[in-house]
């Protein structure tokens, strides 16, 4: 056996491989940025006696998390238009913001800084739906991350359209260009049932099954949603997509927070992967998802933070944390989505439903090596008794010591190796003073 790169040892190691097992005094070996075995350290050690070594002492080692919804760019709108209702929001300020803002340039330095904190606190893969998807993409690569890149689709004219087929014809060629990278998978995100037309829809979903690429949409958000595509098309939304023909497993659709029974049923018989942006609903007002209806029909729900303007933070430690609390009291019932549960939200079904799973989400032999170790000798983590229970409910994002991404280190030490943060974060606060000014004089 040839001697991996790298050992990443921990006190405990959470495969997250169909089972719950959980290994302690255990190790994962990487080799060309492939998992090439996990077990006990001792044995590992003993095995790969060249490796690089990280030391497991007082750390937690498990599969990268994935956030399945955001908009990363739009870190640079955080805080811009806040406590207000999702309309308003969008309409009234992030809508022309993004009107006046968006170009190359700030996509580039708002991804460096969302892929930053993201990879600072665990995440290793992202689905996004935004715009100009070729600078998205090159800071993503540039910054270390995996990611599936939804080319951002609508009917009206935008800086980056002029009208639902020109995104289109822009969309296709993006998959063109980047389909078959090992970083970055391609797909197509219209906006949603109220901004994209039934013709548009259906055409999205052609290009969609002849490209062999995902799509992504935001469904079922709010109740004005639900309402409109009623007055318009005489369905729900979940309905009015099934006619169309977008249900698949193909759809990862986020938030689906106004559901009835048999729109859960539809989305449960046809595949369809949902993002739970718990927090984000809760800032927004939008409601609460029926995520144990969801998970009891056997949809595999999974975890998105949306976009830094609506939540205010890309954290899904903070986002498995307030929801599994969360959904106890709506349910009334304290084992309701239980640590276990949202940890697999969390990396597993995440990746298997961003179509990743054959990849990334669990630590077996085969597998990309996406990892991270999360340091758990912290006050608010001793003493520890059952390490799902810590990791949900105790532990925040900047508990992540070291992160592994296609076996490369991108985070060791808490300390971020691609690129240089205090660039990247001084940037980002030269975007803020020019927005800032710029709204102060509107």
């Amino acid at each position: 056996m040839e001697s991996a790169d790298y050992l990443l040892c921990g006190e405990y190691v959470l495969p997250m491989d169909g089972t719950h097992r959980v290994i302690q005094d255990g190790a994962v070996a990487v080799r060309g940025g492939v998992i090439t075995e996990v077990g006990a350290a001792e044995e590992i050690l003993k095995r790969h006696p060249s490796a690089r070594l990280r030391e497991g002492r007082g750390k937690a080692v498990l599969p990268g998390l994935v956030n399945t919804h955001t908009h990363a760019a739009m870190v640079l709108f955080r805080g811009l238009a806040d406590d207000l209702p999702l309309k308003n929001w969008l309409e009234n300020h992030i809508w022309p913001a993004e009107g006046r803002w968006l170009s190359p340039a700030f996509i580039d330095d708002a991804v460096e800084l969302a892929c930053l904190e993201m990879l600072k606190a665990g995440i290793t893969t992202y689905n996004d739906m935004y715009f100009f998807g070729d600078s998205t993409a090159a800071a993503t690569k540039k910054m270390g991350m995996r990611a599936v890149l939804g080319a951002g689709i609508v009917d009206f004219p935008t800086k980056t359209g002029k009208n639902a087929d020109d995104y289109l014809r822009k969309a296709e060629r993006f998959i063109a260009d980047w389909k078959g990278d090992a970083m970055i998978s391609p797909c197509l995100s219209p906006h949603s049932a109220y901004a994209c037309s039934p013709e548009t829809l259906s055409k999205i979903r052609e290009a969609a099954e002849r490209q062999g690429v995902p799509l992504s949409i935001h469904l079922s958000e709010t109740e004005w949603e639900v309402q409109e595509i009623f007055s318009r098309y005489g369905k729900r939304p979940v309905e009015h997509l099934d006619s169309l023909g977008l249900l698949s497993e193909r759809l990862l659709a986020a938030h689906c927070v106004h559901l009835d029974e048999r729109e859960i049923g539809l989305l449960a018989a046809r595949g369809v992967g949902v993002s739970h942006c718990i927090e984000s609903n809760l800032k927004l007002a939008s409601g609460i998802a029926p995520v144990t209806k969801m998970l009891t029909a056997g949809i595999r729900v999974t975890f998105g933070t949306d976009g830094a303007a609506s939540n205010n933070d890309l954290n899904i430690f903070s986002e498995m944390s307030t929801a599994a609390k969360l959904h106890k009291a709506a349910a009334k019932d304290p084992t309701a989505l239980d640590a276990r549960t949202v940890l697999l939200m969390a990396t597993r079904w995440g990746a298997e439903a961003l179509g990743l799973g054959s990849a990334i989400g669990s630590i077996e032999a085969g597998k990309r090596a996406d990892l991270i170790a999360v340091d758990i000798r912290k006050p608010h983590l001793v003493p520890l008794y059952d390490i799902y229970s810590h990791l949900a409910y105790s532990a925040m994002a900047s508990d992540v010591d070291t992160v592994l991404v296609d076996g490369v280190p991108v985070v060791e030490n808490k300390v971020f190796l691609r690129a240089d943060e205090e660039e990247i974060m001084h940037k980002a606060v030269q975007w803020g003073r020019k927005i800032a000014l710029c709204n102060a004089h509107t």
